[in-house]
């Protein structure tokens, strides 16, 4: 189960960083609504991937 959950965690990140990476550079889905809010979730969408990894990596 624990493999699973740092699976879903890297899929998620990897769909918050499409979203908010395709609303930053092309203003879709959102209208380009706020840069500093777009680029603090992007940031959080690779910190999220990196412990993700990071975590399944360590359980082999």
């Amino acid at each position: 189960m624990p493999k699973a959950l740092c699976i879903v965690g890297t899929v998620i990140a990897v769909l918050l960083f499409i979203v908010f990476g395709l609303d930053l550079a092309i203003g879709f889905p959102f209208g380009g609504a706020s840069s500093w809010m777009n680029v603090g979730f992007i940031v959080c969408s690779v910190v999220l991937g990196y412990l993700s990894w990071a975590t399944m990596r360590e359980q082999g």
